[in-house]
């Protein structure tokens, strides 16, 4: 396309010179019509060709960061503000480099060589004038393009933190407000946005630079092809030129001498774009860097049942946290309490059972099957954590969530196990009760029950519960106790608790430090 509209440009020209000359008016005003349709369909052309490959660009790139956003373990460097800030933002700063970049760097290096051959064709001279003044401009273009390609990573650090710490805050707003942290905080986004404010304005002071060396050079180029033209046809030069020029050839270079710099306005309008991009891309190239989370192997135990679970010589860290070394069995069809202080890594050892947590070094076996073979034990497992999660919905909703094949009875039958018949009763919609993804509406301790009620659903031979009677009393606790005794029939069931009740309901109790 860079060609076609090259020699739009060039046949404009001549048309245009022809129909100055008194020759066949009618004709040249059709060639000069012919030749901006071209030059149009040329532009529409790039321009739906550049979109489609940027969009293309994009939907790649948004599906590999959201399978290495979903595959995120715990303890991760970046918080969630930053990568969904990466997934988004940074993702659409992409488009603009190749839908705008890329075109323009492609007609830039081409174009005005093909726009001083066309010149040459009519006056050398005036070629090389305009190839001369390119030289100067390149270098001056290659200084700025280097300072706005450090400032542009800067902006995207400083924007990166700002769109991270305004997401987490958000999130955590009930802490926030809890703790009358309002004014800090309000106090540190703003900082932020103030370090963005600053940033944006060193890469615009840089683009400011680079286009006023643009048009500079741009203005000079032109002004010299006109003064050699006009001199050369009055015969006033101070030296001996190495052509003759009449009134055609003169104007046809001086009709095509704004095109030679035409390509380089729009690279220059476009680098901005460029810098973002590559910015960008550099923080994406960190975010795609860790490997995708491979799909788990089949999940089958060797042995049908509730499986047996080892820890051999585990060790996890977080930080100047160090957790283990763990040498312990489950056995299988039993339940296995893990007691200890807080902060002894109960919970990570759970977590590091489901794969979300990295191991430090040593292994974890359940089933038989290693995890570094199988990335996890999710899919046969059952969990119910601290701080349970749910779907937007209706709350027996979110129990069949874990078991699509129970039926409604069962899921309110289950309500009743975990101590909630009584609780949903004197609601009006009753377990029909709408739930956000925090569990609005209920108290904590019903949102644990409720978290143990969907793990107990579930039909799966691991249990994994964290904490399952913590906010309770001790009645509730023992009923708790109980209904995980009779749920472990068939299981096995692996409990974190702080409760030495519970825990003299387990067959084994393994101690933490």
């Amino acid at each position: 396309m860079t060609f076609v509209n090259s020699v739009g440009a060039a046949a404009f020209a001549f048309c245009l010179t022809w129909m100055l000359s008194g020759r066949a008016a009618p004709a040249a005003l059709l060639g000069l019509a012919l030749a901006s349709g071209l030059r149009a369909l040329a532009a529409w052309s790039t321009s739906r060709l550049a979109a489609r490959q940027a969009l293309q660009v994009k939907t790649q790139l948004r599906r590999e960061a959201m399978s290495v956003m979903m595959g995120r373990r715990r303890g991760a460097a970046t918080s969630h503000g930053e990568v969904t800030a990466a997934v988004v933002d940074e993702i659409d700063a992409i488009d603009g480099y190749f839908s705008q970049f890329r075109p323009a760097a492609l007609e830039a290096r081409l174009a005005p060589v093909l726009i001083a051959g066309a010149m040459a064709l009519a006056s050398p001279v005036s070629a090389g004038i305009l190839l001369a003044t390119l030289v100067p401009f390149a270098a001056i273009m290659a200084l700025a393009g280097g300072a706005a390609g450090a400032e542009a990573a800067r902006q995207f650090q400083a924007l990166a933190r700002l769109s991270g710490h305004f997401a987490d805050r958000v999130r955590a707003l009930p802490v926030v407000l809890a703790f009358q942290a309002e004014a800090r905080e309000t106090s540190r986004v703003a900082r932020a946005a103030e370090e963005v404010a600053s940033r944006s304005l060193a890469v615009l002071q840089i683009a400011f630079i680079s286009t006023a060396a643009l048009e500079f050079f741009a203005a000079l180029s032109v002004a010299l092809v006109a003064v050699y033209c006009g001199f050369s046809l009055l015969g006033l030069l101070p030296f001996k030129a190495p052509e003759t020029l009449n009134f055609n050839r003169a104007f046809f270079a001086l009709a095509l001498a704004p095109e030679f710099y035409a390509p380089l306005r729009r690279l220059a309008g476009a680098y901005h774009e460029k810098q973002l991009g590559e910015a960008a891309a550099e923080r994406l190239r960190t975010l795609l860097a860790a490997p995708p989370p491979s799909p788990p192997a089949p999940l089958k135990p060797r042995a049908k049942g509730p499986p047996e679970v080892r820890l051999r010589s585990l060790s996890l860290r977080f930080g100047d946290l160090a957790i283990g070394p763990i040498d312990a069995v489950a056995p299988a069809g039993r339940i296995t309490a893990i007691v200890g202080p807080t902060g002894s890594g109960k919970s990570s050892v759970l977590a590091a059972i489901l794969g979300l947590t990295p191991l430090e070094s040593g292994s974890i076996e359940v089933g038989g099957l290693s995890l570094a073979d199988t990335g996890g034990f999710a899919s046969l497992s059952a969990w119910a954590g601290q701080a349970p999660a749910f779907l937007p919905g209706s709350l027996v909703d979110n129990l069949i969530a874990a078991a699509p094949t129970a039926s409604r009875e069962k899921a309110l039958a289950m309500i009743e196990a975990v101590g909630l018949g009584s609780a949903l009763a004197r609601r009006p919609a009753g377990a029909d009760m709408l739930l956000d993804e925090r569990g609005s509406g209920i108290s904590g301790g019903e949102r644990r029950r409720l978290a143990l009620a969907r793990a107990l659903l579930k039909p799966a031979h691991l249990l994994l519960l964290d904490e399952p009677t913590a906010d309770l009393d001790p009645v509730a606790e023992a009923e708790i106790a109980a209904l995980i005794r009779r749920a472990a029939h068939g299981r096995t069931v692996i409990v974190a608790t702080h409760s030495e009740a519970l825990a003299a309901a387990a067959d084994t109790v393994l101690r933490l430090p």
